[in-house]
């Protein structure tokens, strides 16, 4: 169970490390301040963000080599390779008895290189995804209700139960809705179809020639179809590359079903056009009611 005393919550993790402050770490640290007694060190390499948070009192100093021992909790909102090398150049430095956790929206391709890492330290690492985000990015775009409500996914990686249980306790206080345990090859395999499937999807989308004529004629469909067209490709390309069996496996599934639909549209077949309408929005009933449970 979550704490729900400001000065209970300040024992879980008294120092708190960030690396990365783009709209993910930003948030965090936005959270952190305003729902818990924790300090917070962050780093990222622009400095004017750097500045930013310090200004707003997003983060009460700057994650450094010098400091980056007092942390029992470090949280890594780094890009995937850039969150392995992180770890791995800083393992020396993280104390015996704190918590990482990364924050990227893959898991195999970062958690398999750091267990050895880990395995050669004393510090515990959990995988970590929080299922948050919107189609802006960056630190100024951040914001520290960005994970009310939201699902925070964790793979853990040979942990305690009380380790387990202590992180989800932190990042309920935060404002999560809930927590879900789950492990690095279902985590990829689930999120190639809930998340980077839809940004490929939309940002395919818009690329037809009759988007530039749409202006007058859109409407609610348009713009949730559309919303995450809108996308960082630099993060989003390497999400896709490091889950690519996954995603691929999905973008092909969606092929062939368009086919089907095209092929009936095209012949004017509309009784067999309506059964596979009807299958659709079964499924989706169906998906919308185990939701609600």
């Amino acid at each position: 169970m979550p704490f729900t005393d400001r000065e209970e919550r300040r024992d879980i993790y008294e120092v708190i490390g960030i690396a990365g402050l783009g709209l993910i770490g930003g948030s965090m640290a936005k959270a952190i301040k305003e729902q818990t007694g924790s300090r917070v060190l962050g780093f990222d390499k622009n400095e004017a963000v750097l500045q930013s948070a310090l200004l707003e009192g997003s983060i009460d100093g700057v994650l450094s080599k010098d400091n980056i021992s007092s942390c029992r909790l470090i949280l890594i909102a780094l890009y995937p390779r850039a969150c392995v090398d992180f770890v791995t150049e800083h393992r020396e430095l993280i104390r015996k008895d704190a918590m990482v956790i990364d924050l990227c929206g893959v898991k195999t391709a970062v958690i398999k290189p750091l267990i050895p890492v880990v395995e050669a330290s004393d510090f515990e690492y959990i995988g970590g995804h929080p299922m948050a985000g919107t189609e802006k990015t960056g630190y100024f775009n951040s914001r520290g209700d960005l994970f009310k409500r939201a699902s925070m996914i964790l793979v853990p990686v040979k942990n305690s139960e009380e380790s387990l249980e202590r992180a989800e306790s932190f990042f309920m206080s935060l404002g999560f809705g809930e927590t879900v345990r789950t492990d690095m090859e279902a985590h990829d395999r689930i999120i190639a179809f809930t998340s980077q499937l839809a940004h490929v999807v939309s940002n395919a989308y818009v690329k037809s020639p009759t988007a530039r004529l749409h202006y007058g004629y859109s409407a609610g469909s348009y713009r949730d179809l559309t919303r995450v067209a809108w996308l960082n490709e630099k993060m989003w390309a390497e999400l896709f590359v490091d889950n690519k069996e996954a995603l691929s496996d999905e973008i092909d599934r969606l092929i062939e079903d368009l086919r089907e639909y095209s092929s009936l549209i095209r012949e004017g077949r509309q009784e067999e056009l309506r059964a596979l309408l009807k299958e659709g929005r079964l499924q989706k009933e169906m998906i919308d009611r185990r939701e609600e449970l």
